[in-house]
């Protein structure tokens, strides 16, 4: 039998859940990838593990793999087929409200691992990485590499610059860049899963910084928001909505033309506005 059939029979045998947006990779070509990531001195956290196929492989590769899953009956099929692992460790739990430092790791920095429902892709990254201005995210600080299977749609807009095309430049993309370098590695054709989802898929690869991409100032956030919100907007008046006070002499100061929209301009032009907005706001 092909590792491709004994994935897609046993996907089959479980009813999956579209509450919780279950779509099992069944794929071995694309399990193989992802696991070839793991190391032999590698612990890895694993995010909605599912039915274990590339637990699997990762517990072959990995020093350590510790899954979280909130799925109680794939938590059943993940204890009974890989319970007896040494270097297996699974939690039923919530990773939005699960702090890594609870979780049986050393002191190493970990790997991720997630194929996740692609509707809580934000709230995880935010997560696992913290917001925009938040230094010193514990989570963070303790991951290394995440290696994340998200809409292809939404893999765009995490590597996306001010140079993308479209709407795919914005906050998501800020959010995983002021950290991390982020790279689509593998698009992933929608057939690869059981059910099938209606989208084609992409593995984003982030490595974590230890420092941000620029230095932190305490208007960086809001100036982001108001930016992004009215998107369409040029900056000066995007930031006018924001109430923002003496506009135009920091846009003079960061050298920004008011007429730009706030999608074409780079984080390091943010922040030079946002630094300039501090002498009077």
């Amino acid at each position: 039998m092909s590792a491709d059939l004994n994935y897609i029979l046993r996907a089959k045998k479980f009813k999956a859940k579209k509450s919780l947006g279950q779509n099992f990779l069944v794929d071995s070509n694309v399990i193989n990838f992802i696991a070839q990531n793991a190391n032999k001195d590698d612990e890895i956290l694993e995010i909605g593990p599912g039915l274990g196929f590339v637990t699997e492989q990762l517990i072959q590769n990995a020093k350590k793999v510790v899954a979280v899953e909130v799925d109680k009956n794939a938590i059943e099929i993940l204890n009974k087929n890989l319970g007896r692992h040494n270097n297996f460790h699974l939690f039923e739990k919530d990773i939005l409200k699960t702090n890594i430092n609870s979780l049986p790791f050393s002191d190493s920095k970990i790997k991720v691992i997630a194929n996740i429902p692609y509707y809580i892709t934000s709230p995880i990254l935010v997560h696992l990485l913290g917001e925009i201005d938040d230094t010193e995210n514990e989570n963070r600080k303790r991951i290394k590499e995440i290696f994340l299977m998200v809409q292809l749609e939404v893999a765009k807009r995490i590597v996306a610059s001010k140079n993308s095309q479209n709407k795919e430049y914005g906050m998501l993309s800020i959010l995983s860049q002021m950290y991390c370098d982020v790279s689509i590695i593998k698009t992933v054709s929608k057939n690869s899963f059981l059910p099938s989802p209606k989208v084609e898929s992409a593995i984003v690869h982030f490595t974590v910084k230890d420092k941000p991409k620029v230095k932190i100032v305490r208007l960086l956030r809001k100036t982001l928001k108001s930016i992004f919100s009215t998107r369409r907007k040029n900056i000066k008046n995007s930031l006018k909505i924001a109430n923002f006070k003496g506009i135009d002499e920091s846009l003079i100061k960061a050298g920004i033309n008011p007429g730009t929209r706030g999608e074409k301009l780079s984080i390091e032009e943010i922040q030079k506005i946002a630094l300039e907005l501090e002498e009077f706001n």
